[in-house]
Order: C-alpha cells, then sequence, then structure tokens
C-alpha cells in the first residue's frame, strides 16, 4: 500500500483513497478503542467517530505518523467516552518495583494465538486482561495498550499521546506491574509457556 499516495489523494478529497486506508488501520483502531473501553457498542462507536474526525480532519495533517495520527484521534475519543462515564476515580501512582527497575510486559499481554494447547479458555483470559485494564486509570491503559498491544515505541506513544518520552517510560513502567498484580488472581487461565517463564523469573 502506497500510504503516503493515498493520504495525500484523500486530502484531496479522494474517498476512495481514504476508505482504503480505513481499511488498512480499522482492525488495530477498533482493538485499541475495545481495549480502552471494554464494551464492543462502544468500541464500534468510537471507532466510525474516529474515522469521521479523521476524514474531515484530513487536510490538517501535516505528515510524520499517520498511525500514530489516527491513535491520537481515537484515544481521545475513549477519554471523551471515560469522562462520560465517570467510571475510574483517580487513583495514586505506586514505585516501579520493589528495586526501583522498569517492570517488563507480561509477553502474553500482546499474545493472539488461538490454539487450544496454549490457551485452555481463551474467551475467560481476554476477559480477566480486559478486566484488569478496565482497573487501570485511562492514561496508564492508553499507554499499555500502544506499545504493548499495538506496538508502538515509545517516541510514537509520546506523539500519540501528546507527552515527553519519559512520562510515557514511567506510565508504561507502573501499568505492567498494575496489571501484574491484578493478574495474580487469574495465574491459572494464563498459558503454561507464560506462567512457567514468569514463575521462574520471580
Amino acid at each position: 500500500m502506497d500510504e503516503l499516495g493515498l493520504i495525500h489523494d484523500a486530502q484531496k478529497g479522494d474517498l476512495e483513497a481514504f476508505n482504503r486506508l480505513v481499511l488498512a488501520y480499522q482492525d488495530a483502531i477498533y482493538t485499541h478503542a475495545y481495549r480502552m473501553l471494554g464494551d464492543e457498542s462502544a468500541a464500534d462507536d468510537a471507532t466510525q467517530e474516529t474515522f469521521i474526525a479523521a476524514y474531515q480532519a484530513m487536510k490538517t495533517f501535516r505528515g510524520g505518523s499517520f498511525r500514530a495520527w489516527l491513535f491520537r484521534i481515537v484515544t481521545n475519543q475513549c477519554y471523551d467516552e471515560l469522562r462520560r462515564r465517570q467510571r475510574h476515580p483517580t487513583t495514586p501512582l505506586e514505585p516501579l518495583s520493589d528495586d526501583d527497575e522498569e517492570v517488563e510486559s507480561p509477553k502474553w499481554l500482546g499474545d493472539d494465538s488461538n490454539s487450544p494447547e496454549e490457551v485452555s479458555d481463551q474467551d475467560a483470559l481476554r476477559e480477566a486482561i480486559q478486566s484488569c485494564l478496565n482497573g487501570l486509570p485511562q492514561e496508564f491503559r492508553s499507554v499499555v495498550l500502544l506499545v504493548d498491544v499495538q506496538g508502538m515505541d515509545y517516541n510514537e506513544a509520546a506523539q500519540v499521546l501528546k507527552v515527553p518520552v519519559g512520562t510515557i517510560k514511567s506510565r508504561l513502567a507502573r501499568a505492567r506491574l498494575r496489571l501484574q498484580h491484578c493478574l495474580q488472581g487469574f495465574w491459572e487461565l494464563l498459558p503454561d509457556k507464560f506462567r512457567l517463564v514468569d514463575e521462574e523469573s520471580s
């Protein structure tokens, strides 16, 4: 896909070019919205609103990472929805770890394997992960989703959230630590290979 060419054409009003961009990103945008909001209907709405807003604002895109630009829009859509719900009270920040080291993401967080040999109950595992994600403050949830699920580097995530790279690193470490603590209660649902790795490293 010639993304730059499609962006250029879409900025001139070519709807077909914009639709091709939508097809390229809609799954990732929906996944991010669903993980942020924890609700399929709300994620559908946020995804639709994201692409409507993107189409209306195409002429304002001035280069750089188009993916980061789209994810900034969907993240803001999700923030608006979360604020509307008023579900997430402010919680105090926790230390990075006992020895102040950066906490690595659980390796299965972005794992999309559906093999029954690796995951005994995939639905229950997804629900457990989503439950723990829902418990994160929204600024922590967004950064762990961008980096650990979408695979963005610190710089691109910083572009999306409009915060310094140092803030991304700090929020990510705290988000990972909270997820690890939360998922202790669902340990039996994790694939064996990931449980063994984490148990041996603990």
